[in-house]
């Protein structure tokens, strides 16, 4: 039996249904979600904004976010590479700029709050990076993504089915 013969004799596990269809039961809410997603990436690289986006849903583990995520920055000219290797950016850091690294670094931190703040050497060196409104326009973009993390896998939204700008 070949591989392609493998693959497509392979059974693959059931699509779970979403838990509750969220937004239909809280439209104001997911309206207000999207206004605020507008006003979250103005100014941002699409590329950067991206990265950010899938770095945070890897932390939280939301499969909606990061098949969206993922798919958009494909879209936005993001390479499968640099993707790929964000999971293990601190051992891939020749992949990224310095600009990037600092986002990518400020995104665990405000997506994580292990110790409950964000760490000043963290916020210094994002701050080195990105002037003041770009700073700004960062953080909204990652406590942004860290909302949407919480609806998608709260009621578990189901990956697999959105196409890029679905949502823009």
């Amino acid at each position: 039996m070949t591989t392609e013969e493998a693959t497509e004799t392979a059974e693959y596990a059931p699509e779970a249904p979403a838990r509750l269809p969220w937004a239909k039961h809280a439209p104001e809410v997911y309206k207000a979600m999207l206004r605020l997603e507008t006003a979250a990436r103005q100014g941002l690289d699409p590329k950067l904004y991206e990265l950010v986006k899938i770095r945070a849903s890897q932390i939280n583990h939301c499969a909606f976010c990061l098949d969206m995520h993922t798919k958009d920055a494909l879209a936005a000219g993001e390479s499968v590479e640099r993707i790929v290797q964000l999971g293990a950016w601190e051992e891939s850091r020749h992949f990224y700029t310095r600009k990037e690294l600092a986002a990518i670094e400020l995104t665990e931190a405000v997506t994580v709050l292990t110790d409950g703040f964000v760490p000043d050497e963290v916020y210094e060196h994002a701050a080195e990076h990105f002037e003041e409104a770009e700073l700004a326009q960062l953080i909204a973009a990652i406590t942004t993504i860290n909302a949407w993390n919480r609806f998608g896998v709260t009621t578990r939204m189901t990956p697999g089915h959105y196409t890029p700008g679905q949502h823009s």
